[in-house]
């Protein structure tokens, strides 16, 4: 749909809308407020006119005090009217905000890792914060808004046609002039809002890209190239604001100008009447205030136009990310109270994209309480092994099984309970070491975390920072180790207590001192619990019941350590090239 177009887009400014059922009395009470403001507002102008052609003309003096007085209470019931019909507008905006980040963030929470793989992660957070946000300008600066001051511009030259048709003609001479600078501004508005809601994504998408991986830029000593990249992104935002600047910067001076044109033709043809007894100034009078009372919504109308639409666009790009269809579909209904922890593949088949296969038949078993190691060069598949096991991604063909039942039968949330994972890259949240271990989670007392972290053999090394277990890890963990960062990543897993475990290349890339801790915690996790191990170490895997060694997609041996050495095939060559790189860091 043309985006000139979107403001028409009645279907989607209803969707926006239906969140606002849960609040309908408040959106009723805008609109009955917004319908006794149009009412109200030519009334102070008519008890001027009232004022001045009978009371001061006549020199009624009480008369003149007690219409004071009625008129200084309409003022005060106005305000106070205008401030509520305000306030109402706006927290019903905020409301609906607050409901449809809920409503965005669940969906997101809910989401296939594979759309995170194609969605940069800016993308996401401008339509978090800062689209939604465009969205509560619907109802505090939008449709409400415009109604209200639509319903205060007819009320108005209502009473003034009625009062005098001839001079408010002519008062309005110039609306043609004046509509034609509104069409202008809201188109040239409109085009700036929209290069800066581009650019705000874009710049949104650099700085969360780019302070996340911060480390690589320094590392290659290339902060500067990506200054310049930075300050080109910038400019695009800060033109597209100037051009916006410059329409402002035309349009209500225009504006000012046409009232003044106005106001010239009333005293003009307001004399020529007075003169002739067709009119009195206290009509005049009227008129003057009618005009600014008029201009004053029309002034800011385009603007609000140009707003209601931004909001509606921004509507559109909230829903299709609560219209993404990229969720798992077939959860299973199966709830395992118990997971022995018995794990099968049959002839799985997997790719990330149509046609680019990276799993071909893969077969294996293991038994409950053993320990599969999973060797191979890097890209030969075996994070994706691991990763479609808990169903963060979906196989193409095959079957997996869990204690003999298929993989889809089970609840997604139940099975990834009874699966835990470590990984190479830890996350660790911004919050405590303790928060980090728990994963905030308020029902497990700090004598469970204390207690893993004892049988992890963690607790002095936890016990040594300052604070401890309240030791703030800042950051994604910046301010740990690597191997501090595993060790604690191994403590999550074991306090959730699972039947099968994950270690995906959770030594690759410590110090000999970490890995003889981690090597020990990993000694303690793996014990009684199915264990899926991957490592570039084949020091790890020496234990493992079972290895088998991928390349391409494909198994091309198994066996034990000794065996596979034995054969002097794929897993002797990995092994020997180890070796040797071992002692050339010896030497």
């Amino acid at each position: 749909m043309d985006t000139a177009k979107k403001i028409f887009d009645f279907k989607l400014l209803r969707r926006i809308f239906s969140f606002t059922r849960p609040y309908r009395k408040t959106l009723y009470l805008a609109m009955v407020l917004a319908i006794i403001l149009a009412v109200i507002s030519p009334l102070r102008p008519y008890l001027i006119k009232v004022s001045v052609d009978k009371y001061i003309q006549e020199n009624l003096l009480m008369g003149l005090i007690w219409i004071s007085v009625f008129q200084f209470g309409i003022l005060l019931v106005e305000s106070l009217l205008r401030f509520w019909f305000s306030y109402r507008a706006n927290w019903l905006g905020q409301v609906v905000v607050n409901d449809l980040r809920n409503n965005v963030f669940k969906k997101i929470l809910f989401q296939n890792i594979s759309y995170y793989d194609r969605t940069p992660i800016g993308t996401l957070t401008t339509r978090t914060i800062n689209d939604i946000e465009a969205i509560n300008d619907i109802f505090s600066e939008g449709i409400i808004s415009i109604v209200a001051d639509i319903l205060t511009i007819i009320a108005i030259i209502i009473v003034m046609l009625v009062t005098d048709w001839r001079l408010t003609l002519v008062c309005l001479s110039t609306f043609p002039i004046l509509i034609v600078a509104t069409w202008w501004f809201k188109e040239a508005v409109n085009k700036s809002f929209q290069r800066v809601r581009n650019a705000v994504a874009a710049l949104n998408a650099f700085v969360q890209e780019h302070l996340t991986g911060m480390y690589i830029v320094q590392v290659f000593a290339a902060e500067q190239r990506e200054m310049n990249k930075f300050k080109e992104t910038n400019k695009e935002h800060r033109d597209a604001n100037i051009k916006g600047i410059f329409a402002y910067s035309v349009f209500f001076p225009i504006v000012e100008i046409i009232l003044a044109a106005s106001l010239g033709l009333l005293v003009w043809y307001g004399a020529v009447r007075i003169m002739d007894y067709k009119t009195t100034p206290g009509v005049i009078i009227a008129f003057v205030m009618y005009l600014n009372l008029l201009f004053r919504p029309l002034r800011m109308m385009a603007d609000k136009f140009n707003v209601l639409q931004m909001g509606v666009i921004a509507g559109e790009r909230v829903f299709t990310v609560l219209d993404s269809n990229e969720h798992l579909h077939d959860n299973g209904a199966y709830i395992a109270g118990h997971i022995k922890g018995d794990v099968e593949f049959r002839n799985v088949d997997f790719s990330y994209k149509p046609g680019v296969p990276v799993l071909k038949g893969i077969s294996f078993s293991v038994d409950a309480g053993k320990t599969l190691a999973v060797v191979g060069h890097t890209g030969a598949g075996k994070t994706s092994l691991v990763s479609i096991l808990n169903r963060m991604y979906e196989i193409e063909n095959g079957h997996i099984y869990i204690d003999g039942r298929e993989l889809r039968e089970y609840d997604v949330s139940n099975l990834r309970s009874h699966i835990g994972i470590v990984l190479q890259d830890v996350f660790l949240f911004s919050g405590t070491i303790a928060d980090n271990i728990t994963l905030r989670n308020p029902d497990i007392p700090r004598s469970k975390v204390e207690e893993v972290a004892k049988m992890l053999g963690i607790h002095d090394f936890i016990m040594r920072l300052p604070g401890g277990y309240d030791f703030d890890v800042m950051e994604r963990g910046n301010t740990l180790s690597q191997g501090q960062r595993q060790l604690i990543s191994f403590a999550r897993a074991l306090l959730y207590g699972p039947s099968i475990l994950i270690l995906d290349e959770a030594t690759s890339s410590v110090d000999s001192e970490s890995e003889l801790l981690i090597q020990h915690a990993i000694d303690t996790l793996i014990k009684g619990r199915t264990s899926i191990v991957i490592a570039h170490r084949l020091s790890t895997i020496r234990k493992a019941n079972e290895i088998i060694v991928m390349d391409k997609g494909n198994i091309v041996e198994r066996g034990n350590h000794n065996s596979l050495i034995a054969a002097q095939g794929a897993y002797y060559n990995l092994y020997t090239a180890v070796e040797q790189m071992k002692e050339k860091e010896v030497l």
